[in-house]
C-alpha cells in the first residue's frame, strides 16, 4: 500500500507543473468554459485514474527506463516510431514551458528579472538530475501533499469569499481565452496532453512497483489526486474571475490576495511544482536517447536543459495556448494505443 501512494504521489508530481501549478492550464482546459468545468474535472479524473494504471502496469511488465518500449509495445513498429518521435518532441517542449513558467512566477510575485527566474530553474532541474533514479523518484512525489492542503485552503478562501453571483462569474469565464471549442474536448485535450509528457516517467516509475497489482493501483490514486486537485483550482478560479481575468499564474494572484504571507507561501509551492514537472520531464527526455547510467547521460542533460532555458523566452501563457494543446491532438493517438492494448488483454 505504502508503495502504490509513492507511486501515486510521483504521478501527481509529474503532471502538476506542466499540468496545474499556475492555473493558467485549468483556465484554458477548464475554468474557460464556466460551470461545465465541473463536469471536465470529472471526465480528467476517469481518465487520468484509467490511464494512469495502465501505464504504471506496463512499466511494471516491461521494466524499462524510458517510453520507447512502451509505445513500440503498444502500437507496433511503424505506429510506435511515429508515437515515440511525438512524446520526445513534447517532453522537451513542456520542459522549456516550466521554465518559463519560473520565469513568470518570479517576476509576477517578486518582480525578479524573467532570465532569472528560467536561469535557477534550470539549473536546479540540471542539478537534480545528477542524482540517482530512485532518488529522483522520491524528489517528484514529496511536493503532493503540501499541494493538497494549500489548494483545499484557497479553494474555500475563494468561495466563502466570492464577491459576484454564480450567474456573473460564469459570464466573465466564458470571456477568457480557451485552448479547446467545448467543455468535453477540453478536458479531454488535457488529460491528453499530460499523458504524452508523463509516459515515460510513470514508465519508469512504475517499474520500481512490488507487483503488477501495485502498479496499477498506484496509477489510481494519483488519478483520483490530479481530478480532485482539478477540480479545486477550477472551483477557486471560478469564484474569483473578477480577480484572476488576465493573469499569467492566476493561483498565485488569489494567494496574493488572502494575505502577503500566504502568496509567498503558494509561489513557493508553485516553484516546487515546477521544478518537479521539469526533473520528471527532461529525465525523460534524455533518458530516451542514451542510459542514465551511461558516460553521456550528464553532458547530454546540461547541454539540453542549457538549450530548453535558451528556448523558455517566448513566454509561458503563449506556449500553454499554443504547444499544450498541439500535444492534446496528437496525444490522443497515445491514448487510442493504450485503450487498444487494454482491450486486447481482456
Amino acid at each position: 500500500m505504502k508503495k502504490s501512494f509513492q507511486i501515486g504521489g510521483a504521478f501527481v508530481g509529474l503532471v502538476v507543473g506542466g499540468g496545474f501549478a499556475s492555473g493558467q492550464e485549468i483556465m484554458q482546459f477548464f475554468t474557460g468554459f464556466g460551470i461545465y468545468g465541473v463536469l471536465g474535472a470529472m471526465v480528467a479524473l476517469i481518465g487520468f485514474s484509467f490511464l494512469g494504471m495502465n501505464i504504471a502496469q506496463l512499466g511494471y511488465e516491461l521494466q524499462t527506463a524510458s517510453h520507447k518500449e512502451v509505445v513500440y509495445h503498444i502500437a507496433g513498429r511503424p505506429f510506435g516510431a511515429i508515437l515515440d518521435v511525438l512524446i520526445t518532441f513534447f517532453l522537451f517542449a513542456v520542459t522549456v514551458a516550466m521554465f518559463a513558467g519560473a520565469a513568470a512566477a518570479f517576476h509576477q510575485l517578486f518582480n525578479i528579472d524573467p532570465v532569472v527566474g528560467s536561469l535557477v530553474m534550470a539549473v536546479l532541474t540540471v542539478l537534480t538530475l545528477m542524482l540517482n533514479v530512485n532518488s529522483i523518484i522520491q524528489l517528484i512525489g514529496v511536493a503532493t501533499p503540501f499541494l493538497l492542503a494549500i489548494m483545499v485552503a484557497i479553494a474555500l478562501y475563494s468561495i466563502f469569499t466570492m464577491d459576484h453571483t454564480i450567474s456573473e462569474q460564469n459570464y466573465l469565464s466564458q470571456h477568457q481565452r480557451v485552448a479547446a471549442p467545448n467543455w468535453l474536448l477540453g478536458a479531454s485535450l488535457y488529460v491528453s496532453y499530460n499523458i504524452a509528457t508523463c509516459v515515460g516517467m510513470l514508465t519508469v516509475i512504475g517499474s520500481s512497483a512490488t507487483s503488477r497489482k501495485v502498479a496499477g493501483f498506484g496509477g489510481v490514486i494519483g488519478g483520483v489526486l490530479l481530478g480532485i486537485l482539478i477540480l479545486l483550482i477550477n472551483v477557486a478560479m471560478f469564484a474569483k474571475m473578477d480577480i484572476v481575468m488576465g493573469m499569467d499564474m492566476p493561483i498565485l494572484e488569489i494567494a496574493k490576495n488572502m494575505h502577503p504571507i500566504i502568496g509567498i507561501v503558494m509561489a513557493i509551492a508553485l516553484l516546487g511544482m515546477i521544478y518537479s514537472t521539469a526533473v520528471g520531464l527532461l529525465f525523460s527526455f534524455v533518458a530516451r536517447f542514451v542510459s542514465p547510467k551511461g558516460p553521456f547521460y550528464r553532458p547530454l542533460v546540461i547541454m539540453f536543459g542549457a538549450l530548453a532555458f535558451m528556448c523558455s523566452f517566448v513566454g509561458f501563457t503563449t506556449l500553454v495556448g499554443k504547444v499544450y494543446a498541439l500535444m492534446g491532438y496528437l496525444g490522443f493517438f497515445i491514448i487510442i494505443a493504450i485503450v487498444w492494448s487494454w482491450l486486447k488483454k481482456r
